[in-house]
């Protein structure tokens, strides 16, 4: 008790009032079914009374009764912004043409360019329910869209892609509260209306908008004129944040490396442009005896670096990352004007309660937490430093000793920084991408000095002379930077060193982060009790049996399935898409894929002609006899397949799976496997014959599926058990009778019958 009244009288305790109120936020999120708004509203009303009534006599019943009040918070803070975004998402795939107005651009250097449009109309077919915004992909066009361009085009919508296994993440989450309802790509080059003059905006916001991602868009072309290929394009990421021009080598190599946190605009680069900024300003200020004297400087130098802050979160297109980075450091500068520590714990929940109020959805994504848990872990660690006990040295004071002492300093400063940042990230990086990078360390020690005294000081300066058209020799100076950390990137992802670790058992990951929360935000020896938490689950899960992986997985619209083997994953296309299958091989642990087996003999009906064709007695007699010669004849946990008409695979276990591309095949498939898989959208979901049957439909409302063959039959995992929350109802629309439905299967055989 001794300790944990050491604990409230510095205020720890308060310090997990982000913990509550993000758990709270998480909690809905998760849920199966939403929560009725009364009960949650009365909930936080009843709890907020009982702590005010409480006297501050009896701190510990207010602390234990703010912890519900706060989680009771988040929930309502979740609520709110799931209501506030409401986007109408797309049912399922489609080809329309779609006419929208482009809001913002982003191309990837070779000539496809990647636009969100804020539709204004659909036509053949008119969608009843049209997405208020997508994505979409351009090739072909002989110059860009400008911002503000009503385009017309015919193309191919899909809705947001949801997990690529059960458990792991679903995008559809995100683009839900990112407001985007579908992702497509155009057929050829959309045509610009000449006519359509600029768009009266709806207000003056809307009209800051377009402006500023007018002006991102003209500082990352002209960065990209100056610098070309890769090194402009990074330093155009480092500005804008714009990194789809970056090639898929280099990207490659900076992840594998540990340095893709530096392409994102986070923390590091908001710390480095405000510090470099402030520090700059400062001397600068300092050069005036008279002004040093009679201004307060600091102060001074800290509100120009918050307005250079402000301006750089105001160019960098509102992302995510950015915006959580700008308002830590914000709120780091303005605790400069109030004459309090920047660098503080309590400034960094302060920046986490704002957050999680502002955009509770983030809490489950992988940037916040890997943020928070980076930054909770790097300011304890200052803390420890700075209480530390310091013994006088005589000897390292002597000024000859005095450049080396500050080196070492620097070097041992970005060490320690790049040792705990990784080590604090490690749990997250695992959770959900399935893999560690091993070689981070040294990549982080040789690159930090070329982004803090290289990079960033001279981008900083190109910004300030871009509108005098000065800028090009500094760009010069920071692509020559550039250069060496892609140089060093290539250098270390060529030592190899990605861990694949594969999918945790899902209790781990949250008592591990209870026991790393305890550890960061604790004083005392309590602390160590976070210490043994994630030592002990560590070990319990060191010691258990690795869960049995699934022996087949299928995509989320029957187009893809993978048999599980012991040494590869098998799927049933050559070259299977890697948004999917990449996902997969990390989350199994299987780099290596075994391409199907492709066999002679015509598809039926020949390409070009109906695909809705029924077979003849004879042409059903010779498919079956075809898929029953190639599981026998076939390799095991390998497929085998005649192109664009099906493909059969034999498990180890002997169970045999089909996958038909076309439904003609549907009646064979089911009398010659136990496993049918299709990606077109039947009226039934059963076959005749007593084979398990997935199908398009059945598929869109479960989502990705993992089957494990025991004694019982087949044990089957589903992405989604309902439909009930909003980023999932779409799954769940028939346009047909334009409603809602969790059933409307009919019930016929597989011959149609």
């Amino acid at each position: 008790m001794r300790m944990l009244g050491e604990e409230a009288d510095h205020g720890r305790l308060l310090l997990f009032s982000p913990v509550f109120l993000g758990a709270g936020a998480a909690f809905w999120f998760v849920a199966a079914s939403d929560f009725p708004l009364v009960a949650s509203l009365l909930s936080l009303l009843v709890l907020t009374i009982a702590v005010l009534i409480t006297g501050r006599s009896r701190a510990g019943l207010r602390a234990t009764l703010l912890a519900p009040a706060l989680f009771a918070c988040g929930m309502l803070c979740a609520q709110f912004e799931s209501w506030r975004a409401s986007t109408v998402m797309l049912d399922s795939a489609v080809t329309t043409t779609v006419t929208g107005r482009v809001e913002r651009r982003e191309g990837d250097g070779r000539g496809r360019w990647r636009y969100i449009l804020a539709v204004t109309g659909t036509e053949a077919p008119e969608l009843k329910r049209p997405p208020g915004r997508i994505t979409a992909i351009v090739r072909g066009a002989d110059t860009p869209f400008e911002i503000g361009d009503l385009i017309t085009g015919r193309a191919r919508l899909t809705p947001p892609a949801g997990p690529a296994l059960p458990e792991l993440n679903d995008f559809s989450f995100g683009a839900y509260f990112d407001g985007i309802g579908a992702n497509g790509f155009f057929y050829g080059a959309p045509e610009k209306d000449l006519e359509a003059g600029p768009q009266a905006a709806r207000s003056t916001s809307e009209a800051l908008l377009e402006w500023l991602y007018r002006l991102r868009s003209s500082i990352g072309d002209r960065i990209r004129s100056i610098l070309p290929g890769d090194t402009g394009a990074f330093a155009a990421a480092l500005v804008t944040d714009e990194r789809r021009a970056i090639s898929n080598a280099t990207t490659e190599a900076l992840r594998q490396s540990g340095l893709a946190h530096i392409v994102a605009i986070s923390g590091l680069n908001m710390a480095l442009s405000a510090g470099i900024f402030f520090v700059g300003f400062r001397m600068l200020l300092s050069l005036f005896p008279g002004v040093a004297q009679a201004y307060p400087t600091k102060k001074i130098a800290a509100a120009g670096a918050l307005i250079a802050v402000t301006a750089y979160y105001l160019i960098s297109g509102f992302g995510v990352s950015a915006e959580r980075a700008f308002i830590m450091m914000a709120i780091m500068l303005v605790a400069v004007f109030f004459d309090r520590p920047s660098i503080s714990l309590r400034n960094v929940v302060l920046s986490a309660l704002v957050i999680i109020a502002i955009s509770p959805s983030e809490v489950l994504g992988p940037s916040f937490q890997m943020s928070f848990a980076a930054t909770l872990a790097l300011v304890s660690g200052y803390q420890l430093w700075k209480d530390r006990r310091v013994r006088e040295n005589a000897f390292l004071k002597l000024p000859i000793f005095r450049p080396v002492v500050a080196v070492a300093g620097f070097f041992g400063g970005v060490f320690l920084t790049s040792l705990i940042g990784g080590f604090s990230t490690a749990l997250f990086s695992i959770e959900h991408f399935h893999r560690l990078t091993a070689y981070g360390l040294p990549a982080n020690l040789a690159t930090m000095p070329i982004i803090s005294f290289i990079v960033m000081p001279a981008g900083l300066l190109a910004m300030l002379l871009m509108p005098f058209g000065l800028d090009a020799p500094l760009w010069k100076v920071v692509g020559f930077g550039l250069d060496l950390v892609i140089a060093v990137a290539k250098t270390v992802s060529g030592w190899g060193g990605d861990i694949g670790i594969g999918r945790l058992p899902a209790w781990y990951f949250a008592v591990a982060v209870a026991g790393f929360l305890l550890l960061m935000l604790l004083r005392t020896r309590l602390r160590h009790i976070g210490t043994s938490i994630i030592g002990v689950s560590t070990f319990v899960v060191l010691v258990l049996p690795v869960p049995r992986p699934p022996d087949l997985v299928i995509s989320e619209d029957g187009s893809l399935v993978a048999v599980v083997a012991a040494a590869a994953i098998a799927s049933n296309r050559e070259n299977p898409p890697d948004f999917i299958f990449d996902q997969w091989q990390r989350a199994l642990v299987l780099p290596t894929h075994s391409p199907p087996k492709m066999l002679d003999g015509p598809a039926v009906p020949p390409e070009g002609e109906d695909r809705r064709v029924r077979l003849s007695r004879d042409q059903q007699n010779e498919a079956r006899a075809a898929m029953r010669a190639a599981v026998v004849s076939g390799e095991a946990n390998r497929f085998s397949c005649v192109k664009k008409a099906w493909c059969t695979s034999r498990l180890g276990n002997g169970h045999v799976v089909a996958v038909i591309d076309n439904a003609a095949y549907l009646g064979p498939a089911c009398d010659a496997a136990d496993i049918v898989v299709t990606s077109v959208r039947l009226r039934f979901n059963s076959c005749r014959s007593g084979a398990t049957l997935f199908t398009g439909e059945t598929l869109r409302r479960t989502g990705s599926v993992e089957l494990r063959f025991v004694d019982a039959g087949p044990e089957v995992v589903t992405a989604f058990e309902t439909l009930s929350r909003p980023w999932m109802r779409h799954r769940a629309y028939d346009w047909r009778s334009n409603s809602f439905t969790e059933s409307g299967l009919f019930n016929v055989s597989d011959n149609g019958e």
